[in-house]
């Protein structure tokens, strides 16, 4: 079994682990419990680190001559500024940090999908942007993988960040030695991963892998965590996983029997066309690599990048509809 080292991630509190939403409620989920075991949590709730309570009247963010301020509109209180510098503080001492779950349409923690107003009276929202905190977070970390907790019950882009959380920990692991030895073994185990996620970060790794310039141990680790999470920051195009994986069908096409091909390639059809996340196929690889015993394939990470329970049974009743249409076929 894999030994993976606990990605740290920082967590809107209100996300499982206190009720303090503005309305005194906590926000119930369930991926966030099956995750706590793997991972080593930073629990943090914005508004109540400058001193609202809880509950509270709301706060919205308010489109202020071009600029936008943080409102309480019931007080009137402009917590702009103290939020800025709770954000500032909080992320520069946090220390490193792999992935961040945020809470949506949050005036503080949301990424991307919180209403802005003209003022804090009632009136139609003129668009969206980043809550505070949120945008804090996108500047200060913008290489980690941030989601909020809506955003990953899509199974797709759950994968993607367990695979990115999982990887950027592994790189941690791997800084804490400081070992070109070690970061050649690391690069090696990427190769397909790499592949499947962004080849031409692929080559750059690898042209930083093999120094030929003759830099320091630790610049040579500098540059090679810059590109690796640059690497990661978009979700593969269906076709690069594809490649990898009928590459890895090809280790074991003499051992297979026609019925188990067929069955494969189904699944990776209903990949490409995104009907199933690509674990789905991954797993029937990951079974043939035990049953065949294929060490190069065994120590790729491209077959195990996150553990397996985080996603198990996600993808089985998926799987058995594919099943029974090949038997009604």
């Amino acid at each position: 079994m894999t030994m993976f080292p606990k990605p740290r991630i920082v967590i809107s509190k209100c996300i499982g682990f206190e009720p303090c939403r503005y309305n005194g409620q906590i926000v119930r989920d369930d991926f966030v419990p099956r995750l706590e075991p793997h991972v080593e949590f930073v629990c943090v709730c914005p508004e109540v680190e400058i001193g609202l309570g809880t509950p509270r009247a709301p706060v919205r963010v308010v489109s202020s001559k071009g600029n936008f301020k943080l409102i309480q509109p019931d007080s009137g209180l402009d917590l702009t500024e103290k939020m800025r510098g709770f954000s500032s503080g909080f992320l520069n001492t946090v220390g490193e940090i792999d992935g961040f779950i945020l809470k949506n349409r949050s005036p503080s923690c949301g990424i991307g999908d919180v209403k802005f107003y003209a003022g804090p009276e009632k009136g139609a929202a003129l668009g969206r942007t980043s809550g505070f905190f949120g945008a804090a977070v996108l500047e200060r970390f913008g290489d980690a993988a941030i989601e909020d907790e809506g955003r990953l019950n899509h199974q797709s882009i759950r994968e993607h960040f367990l695979t990115r959380i999982f990887a950027f920990a592994r790189l941690r692991d791997l800084q804490r030695t400081g070992s070109i030895h070690h970061l050649v073994d690391f690069h090696a185990a990427d190769k397909l991963l790499l592949m499947a996620y962004n080849q031409t970060k692929l080559r750059e790794l690898g042209r930083i892998v093999a120094n030929h310039g003759g830099k320091q141990t630790s610049e040579v680790l500098v540059l090679y965590r810059q590109s690796f999470r640059e690497a990661f920051r978009k979700p593969p195009r269906h076709a690069s996983p594809v490649n990898v994986l009928l590459h890895a069908l090809g280790y074991f096409k003499k051992e297979l029997s026609s019925r188990e091909k067929r069955h494969f390639l189904n699944v990776l059809e209903a990949y490409r066309l995104g009907t199933v996340p690509v674990s789905s196929p991954v797993s029937i690889i990951r079974s043939w690599i035990v049953r065949f015993e294929i060490d190069y394939l065994q120590e790729q990470t491209f077959f195990d990048p996150f553990p397996e329970e985080l996603i198990a049974g996600d993808h089985a009743s998926r799987e058995r509809a594919i099943e029974a249409r090949e038997k009604s076929n």
